[in-house]
């Protein structure tokens, strides 16, 4: 029951709200944050009692829902989804506090969006049945689309309409590649079932069938990743995206791509994913590069954050499809990390933007002087972002690269330039807002962090010292899963041959 109570108390919280009159903000507020720590507080437990040792799911509950067609409501966790639950419980106040002032239009209508958003993802980490998976995947892309929609920027309707056409395009393939897979197990075994242990236990024979399921999984995740070059939605959502939006959709949503890969595609399609393999390696390297690259020349400090996640996810990729426990684990626990770090960074250049009402870089210099305490909090997230040994960066950059290097030596020596690249765009950025000479008047009266902002950044500072220092901690939780992934991956890729 505890793993139903952290994954809908968000939603059961929002619909409690919808009670409340509109007119009461701060209740709306203060209550919606309380209900999004409550659900944090709930799904501590989870990593203190998860054992590290066990590659099998825990907290596992099974309930028929439609018996007849095989759906059922199976969730559970493992080393895989442990760490992204808890990021999602613990991005979700810190979102939501972050909006504290930046949003003040339709307040009541907000928390109760962003609550159900978190509903959504922790339902896409728990799921164990593909049909309850599926459902928990498209109700994120609602929510998503109203918090750019309704509370983004100039162009948010745009961004929003972008946003949902791309995902739209690869959900739609996905459930013809999840009833395919339904009707040929049924076929095969004589049992119809969505459940992924079941459909996971089973040997697909590699052909043309195998490929195309595995196409059409695959593109659905390479575009929520995104997975140059599919990326092209990521910018605009960013950009337009109020800032609790932007840390959620960076720190969450794209992982749910990611975590796709490794819950479904490299279990259920061994031979498809070892014959794309090199291909995605590729992808990645290029994305790596390029979001790099475009990254440096952006004048406008969120676009340079979001053209970073590009590069950051393409590490992830990578570290994913080397298919060895180095690159696995690393790809993981960078997952992790880049929830924190780039999560950080949309925060604090959220923070600006209330004082200065611009994001422009050239419209800054100077800040140090005037707010020092920021521009310290705001270095060492760029370091940590940038892969700085001792922070939580250079952990997963470092594992994947390892992992990497086992694989494709070129390939991983042109991956190992986008850390070069990432010391490039966010140092040169940080020299440029917040060192030299005070050249705009506007900035001589910013005042510094507030105690609500302090108390937003410093538990995330924290865990990017904690996770540099002692990546073991959340390592270890991960191991056991990512070798019996391997190892399953390569005994059934082996049993067809």
């Amino acid at each position: 029951m505890l793993l139903s109570a952290v994954t809908f108390l968000p939603a059961l919280g929002a619909l409690a709200l919808l009670f409340v009159p509109r007119r009461f903000t701060g209740l709306l507020r203060a209550s919606a944050l309380a209900i999004a720590i409550l659900t944090l507080a709930l799904a501590l437990p989870l990593y203190f009692q998860f054992d590290g040792d066990r590659a099998d799911f825990q907290f596992e509950e099974s309930r028929p829902w439609m018996p007849t067609l095989g759906v059922s409501y199976h969730i559970g966790i493992d080393g895989i989804s442990l760490l992204l639950v808890l990021l999602t419980a613990f991005l979700t106040p810190l979102a939501l506090a972050s909006a504290w002032r930046a949003i003040e239009d339709r307040v009541k209508e907000f928390v109760v969006t962003m609550l159900i958003l978190e509903t959504g993802m922790l339902g896409v980490f728990v799921s164990l049945d593909l049909f309850l998976f599926y459902v928990f995947w498209e109700a994120t892309l609602i929510p998503m689309y109203f918090v750019i929609g309704v509370w983004g920027g100039r162009d948010r309707i745009y961004a929003a309409v972008k946003f949902v056409l791309y995902t739209m395009v690869g959900s739609v393939l996905m459930l013809v590649a999840i009833l395919a897979l339904y009707y040929r197990h049924g076929a095969a075994t004589g049992l119809y079932t969505f459940d992924l242990p079941a459909l996971a236990r089973w040997v697909l024979a590699p052909g043309p069938a195998q490929t195309l399921m595995f196409l059409a999984f695959a593109l659905a995740f390479a575009i929520k990743v995104p997975l140059f070059p599919f990326h092209t939605w990521l910018p605009d959502a960013h950009v337009e995206a109020p800032t609790a939006g932007s840390v959620i959709l960076a720190g969450v949503l794209l992982k749910m791509g990611t975590y796709g890969f490794l819950r479904f595609c490299l279990p259920l399609f061994p031979d498809a994913s070892l014959a794309f393999g090199p291909a995605v390696f590729a992808l990645s390297v290029i994305g790596i590069v390029y979001g790099a690259w475009v990254s440096t020349v952006q004048p406008d400090m969120k676009k340079l954050v979001a053209y970073s996640s590009v590069s950051h996810l393409g590490f992830v990729m990578l570290g994913i499809f080397t298919l060895n426990q180095q690159g696995l684990v690393g790809g993981l626990i960078q997952m992790v990390n880049h929830g924190l770090s780039t999560g950080a960074l949309f925060l604090m250049v959220g923070m600006i933007y209330e004082r200065r009402h611009t994001r422009l870089i050239a419209d800054f210099g100077g800040l140090w002087k005037v707010l020092p305490a920021f521009s310290a909090i705001f270095l060492v997230v760029a370091l940590s972002s940038l892969g700085l040994p001792g922070l939580n960066g250079f952990v997963g950059e470092f594992l994947i690269l390892v992992g990497a290097f086992q694989r494709s030596l070129w390939l991983a020596a042109i991956a190992t330039s986008g850390i070069i690249f990432a010391a490039v765009y966010l140092l040169w950025m940080y020299q440029r807002v917040i060192f030299g000479g005070i050249t705009h008047e506007e900035n001589r009266g910013l005042r510094d962090l507030t105690a609500r902002e302090w108390a937003v950044l410093v538990p995330v500072v924290v865990f990017i010292v904690w996770i540099g220092v002692y990546p073991a901690a959340f390592t270890g939780k991960t191991e056991a899963t990512v070798e019996a992934l391997i190892a399953q991956v390569q005994a059934k890729a082996s049993a067809v041959r």
